[in-house]
Formats: C-alpha cells, sequence, structure tokens
C-alpha cells in the first residue's frame, strides 16, 4: 500500500538512504529538514555539531539525487524549550539527561509528526536503526548502531506512524548502497555526543548556562576532599577530573558516587560504590505491552550502548521498580531504563532513583510476554 510519507533528512547518510528507500517501496515521499539552530551559520567541525547550513543543503542534494520534494521546517524555537534547556535544567538538578532521546520524543515524533499527520502524511520516516514488526519495536539487526534504546519514549500511536527503512541493515551496507545511488553523503562522519554542543565541551557550555555553582567534594564518610564549580560537571560513575588531590588511602581509583544539587555536594568513592540492585522509573511509557498487571521477569538497559542486566520489573503507583538478578554499576537519574523481551521493547521509564540495596522480592513473577498484562 502507497502512502504519503514525511522523510526528516538530517544531511547525514542514514536518513537520506532510509528516504531513498521509502521512494524505492512505492511511496509518495517529500523530504524536510528540521532546522534546530536559530543561527545556523557554522559548519560541522568533523563529526561534531548539527543544524549547519552544510547540513541542510546536504540534504537539499540528496533529495533532489532522489527526486523528492524537499523543504526546511523551523524547529529551532521547540528545540530550544523541550531539548536543550531541558538538558540544562537536569544537569542542574543533579540528573544526567539523554537528549537524543528527548529530541526524538518532543520533536521528530511530537511536533514534527504532529504537524506531519495535520498535513495529510501516513507516517514520518527516519534513518533510526531499529526495527517495527506488527506494530513492536525491537533492536536493529546490526547490534553497533542498535537505537531502540532512545526511540523507547515513543508511544504505540506514534510507532504506527513510523518507519524505519535500515533497521535490516548494517551500517557498511547503507554506505555502500548511499554511494551506489550516487549520494554525496556517503562517506560523511556520523554525528556523535551532543549533537548542539559543537566543541564537545559540554562542561563549558553548562558553565555558560548555569554559571559557577562551588561546592565539596567528600568521601563516603563525609569528610572533605576537594571542591568543585559546579556540581553540573560530575555524573555517576566518573572517574577522570575529579580534582581530587590526595589519593585514596588504599590507593585505588575514585569514582562519582553520588551528585546533592541542593547542597552541590559530590560524593566518591571505590567502584564497588557503583553497585546497584534496584531501580526506580518515573513517567513510564509502554510501547510493546500494556501496564504489567504483576512482576514480569524481562532485562532492562540503563544507559545508550550499555550492558543489558536481567531484571523483574513492577508497577509501584504511577513508578516502575526493577529488581536487577545482578548489580549494575554508573547507574544515574535522569537517564533510561529501557525493559526487553529479547529484542522487543516492551516500555520505558525516566530513572528517578537507584538503590544499592534488595527490598523484599515481588510475590509473584512472570516472563515477559507469557502472561500479557
Amino acid at each position: 500500500m502507497s502512502l504519503r510519507v514525511l522523510a526528516a533528512m538530517s544531511g547525514g547518510v542514514d536518513s537520506a538512504t532510509a528516504a531513498a528507500r521509502a521512494a524505492d517501496a512505492g511511496h509518495e515521499v517529500t523530504g524536510v529538514h528540521l532546522a534546530l539552530s536559530s543561527n545556523p551559520s557554522s559548519y560541522r567541525t568533523g563529526a561534531r555539531g548539527c543544524c549547519t547550513l552544510e547540513d541542510a543543503r546536504d540534504a537539499r542534494r540528496a533529495a533532489d539525487v532522489i527526486g523528492i520534494p524537499f523543504y526546511v521546517w523551523d524547529m529551532a524555537e521547540r528545540f530550544h524549550r523541550d531539548v536543550v534547556e531541558d538538558f540544562v535544567a537536569e544537569y542542574a538538578a543533579g540528573r544526567t539527561p539523554n537528549p537524543c532521546l528527548r529530541c526524538n520524543e518532543k520533536i521528530k515524533f511530537a511536533a514534527v509528526l504532529d504537524r506531519a499527520l495535520a498535513l495529510g502524511f501516513d507516517a514520518v520516516c527516519t534513518g533510526h536503526y531499529a526495527r517495527l514488526r506488527d506494530g513492536i519495536l525491537r533492536r536493529a539487526a546490526d547490534p553497533g548502531k542498535d537505537q531502540s534504546y532512545v526511540l523507547a519514549v515513543l508511544t504505540s500511536d506514534q510507532l504506527s506512524h513510523a518507519m524505519f527503512p535500515l533497521g535490516d541493515t548494517p551500517k557498511a551496507q547503507v554506505r555502500a548502497e548511499a554511494a551506489r545511488r550516487g549520494l554525496a553523503v556517503a562517506a560523511k562522519p556520523d554525528s556523535h555526543d551532543v549533537c548542539f554542543i559543537a566543541d564537545g565541551d559540554t562542561k563549558g557550555f553548562l558553565a555558560r548556562h548555569l554559571g559557577q555553582a562551588p561546592g565539596r567534594i567528600v568521601d563516603e564518610s563525609g569528610a572533605v576532599l576537594g571542591e568543585h564549580e559546579g556540581a553540573y560537571a560530575f555524573t555517576v560513575g566518573q572517574r577522570k577530573g575529579l580534582r581530587v588531590g590526595a589519593p585514596a588511602g588504599d590507593g585505588r581509583p575514585r569514582y562519582v558516587l553520588d551528585i546533592e544539587p541542593v547542597t552541590r555536594t559530590v560524593t566518591v568513592g571505590p567502584a564497588e560504590g557503583l553497585d546497584i540492585y534496584e531501580v526506580t522509573g518515573t513517567r513510564p511509557v509502554w510501547t510493546g505491552c500494556a501496564p504489567p498487571s504483576q512482576p514480569v521477569d524481562c532485562q532492562v538497559q540503563l544507559r545508550a550502548h550499555g550492558e543489558v542486566h536481567g531484571c523483574t520489573a513492577w508497577l509501584d503507583g504511577e513508578a516502575v521498580r526493577i529488581r536487577l538478578h545482578r548489580p549494575a554499576r554508573g547507574v544515574a537519574r535522569g537517564q533510561a531504563a529501557v525493559l526487553y523481551d529479547g529484542d522487543a521493547v516492551l516500555g520505558s521509564a525516566t530513572i528517578s532513583g537507584t538503590s544499592a540495596t534488595s527490598r523484599s522480592a515481588p510475590p509473584a513473577r512472570v516472563p515477559a510476554g507469557q502472561d500479557a498484562p
């Protein structure tokens, strides 16, 4: 069935190839580049930066080669409010956000999808590496490029209007295909890090927005080891750049164990101090199942490209509790906890708390998908 498809074209190889595949499939495709910067005058440096004039021009040239109409949509104000300001506010609150996840939630599959549907389009097509089968979001075939984690905030209704044509293809094959199609972006470097911080200096970016907010660096006993200019420069699990003059008594490296934003206190300690057994998540989104009526055995990923952990998850009021079968390290508040049944996404929640101790076990557990909640 032919659909009217809006292809989000960032100016990179993935989105261009995805748009070309959608057109080859017989869909009526229109390309759109999202202008997310209010002053897109600078060019990217290597693989850093986004929303530059270079990117917009690359997207337009790709659309011309594919033979589809092309437009630029100004989303700068919405992006700044929903992604950039959220990023700054989360760090100020002692959390570690994932701006790519927030961009997918608030921009590409809220603002853009809403406008696309209002204009009569049936679906939004992107170059994300993930698969959709029978309405269920699944991991990509290329595990090194899988982006299901940052898409797990989408609702089932949003996924019903989404297309991810690259989910079954390794990245190397996508580049080769783009070259065969004559797309000039075939060899263009992938963007990485935080796209709106072109120089990669997250600490400097936050300092410009939040100013200096000095505080103490302490060990687990509360002994003061040093001072800092802003707790926002730290994240749980961080080892380098702690600016602690005296070494640990046992000579082992120290890691950031906790960030207290009110007192601006950063607590550091040994690696085993990072071990957590339980995670609490808020604002759950259930994409692959209904909210579970009883505890479910499944797997959880706690940061982008992070390790997958066996777990038991259950609802606790409006929150999600996740008991890990083995401890995890370096789990930061503000990241997403994404629940999987094999390669299928069940749902996600924003990590609001962690615990180093296990509470009493939930009364009953079932394998994910066995007792459809």
